[in-house]
């Protein structure tokens, strides 16, 4: 029997790869001979270096770079062993977790962070990028991150603007002499599931701002300086549109990528799918196993474990699911690909301690256990009446 388990993070109490394992583990009680291949699963978000840096034998690398408020913060991203490509999150740096609720304030918060990690791995020798942008502190257009990567952000005066959405306000010429040479070598893949323009009702100040902690008035103020910093990108490179599905994702730092590097954006867990050669794990298979933390109506709204789904009915494979917990529209799942899906919950408990890793490590191997046990009879029962 060969099996694949691609199973997203239980977020908060296993990685992908801890989930996978514990799958594997109760499966192994039962057929103790079974051919199981565990691959690294995330959707681009939280938890994409971790699951894609070690499932695919790279190693885990840390640097100390600028957060979003001025301070220094350790961040960590993955290289993959060909040392060329690097996997990060942009939240690593610039995320809204980095930031107490109290100073949220887009005006202020900035993107150079993630420049700085970008810098650190070209120092390396990468070259190509895989990054996840998702969850942002920032509505800076990625005016930060261009400053770290040497653009020059120049007011009226001749003098760099600060940072944060209030560099945007004084921005009045992109300068790109000093740029980091090694940028025209690069290539990145943007996992982003968002299709916002940069500005308007749908733009990223309006539809994003607020979380971030901007008031009404700030939000008009930031739109009207997004759309200056789109006019002038666009005086200097032609090919910038911030009309472009995703350019404002991250606070606008989606159009920074399209204008100033050569990328593209994409559905994160079809990058991490393309990656981990999921699709030629599953074509071998006799089973899939898949899940995340929390299996609902969300989960068919694309995200990674449906993804694992619609390629193993591609090749027309059954496919099982576990999760940390399951909500009534969860049954839409059943729709979507996904055959069966089990919650690893065995006694009533609290959240903290269901959430607790050993304990969703020990329910879920014991979980998988006791579904391939109903497997194998089920095959023995078919067996005794003919079917």
């Amino acid at each position: 029997m060969k099996i694949v388990v691609a199973i997203d993070s239980f977020k908060g109490s296993l990685t992908s790869l801890e989930a996978g394992a514990a799958v594997r583990s109760g499966v192994l009680r039962v057929y103790p001979y079974a051919d199981i291949k565990v691959l690294p699963l995330a959707d681009g978000g939280e938890g994409t270096v971790e699951a894609l840096t070690l499932g695919m034998g790279g190693q885990l690398r840390t640097t100390e770079v600028t957060d979003p408020l001025g301070q220094k913060v350790r961040a960590q991203y993955g290289v993959l062993p060909d040392r060329k490509t690097a996997i990060l999150e942009m939240a690593a740096a610039a995320g809204i977790t980095l930031v107490p609720k109290e100073q949220r304030n887009p005006l202020y918060t900035t993107t150079y962070g993630v420049g700085e990690i970008l810098v650190d791995a070209i120092s390396q020798g990468c070259r190509h990028f895989i990054i996840g942008i998702g969850g942002s502190a920032t509505n800076d257009g990625g005016l930060g991150m261009l400053q770290a990567l040497g653009y020059k952000m120049l007011d009226s005066k001749g003098n760099s603007v600060p940072y944060g959405a209030i560099g945007l306000e004084k921005l009045a010429a992109i300068d790109d002499a000093e740029v980091l040479p090694e940028l025209k070598e690069c290539t990145f893949r943007i996992a982003c599931d968002v299709t916002n323009p940069l500005c308007g009702p749908k733009g990223c100040s309006a539809v994003f701002g607020p979380q971030k902690g901007a008031a009404p008035d700030m939000i008009s103020n930031m739109d009207l300086w997004m759309q200056r910093y789109a006019e002038l990108s666009q005086a200097k490179y032609p090919h910038a549109n911030p009309n472009a599905p995703g350019a404002g994702a991250a606070g606008g730092l989606g159009f920074a990528f399209l204008t100033f590097t050569k990328a593209a954006l994409e559905s994160g867990i079809a990058i991490v799918m393309t990656e981990t050669k999921l699709e030629e794990q599953i074509a071998r298979a006799d089973l899939v196993v898949t899940g995340e933390g929390r299996l609902d109506g969300q989960t068919v709204m694309g995200k990674a474990p449906i993804g694992v789904a619609r390629l193993a009915k591609k090749h027309a494979k059954p496919v099982i699911a576990f999760s940390g917990c399951a909500t009534p529209d969860a049954r839409l799942c059943n729709d979507h690909g996904i055959d069966a899906f089990f919650p690893i919950l065995r006694q009533v408990t609290t959240l903290t301690e269901a959430m607790e890793p050993k304990n969703a490590q020990q329910n879920t191997m014991d979980t998988a256990e006791q579904v391939f046990r109903l497997l194998k009879t089920s095959s023995q029962l078919g067996e005794i009446f003919g079917q």
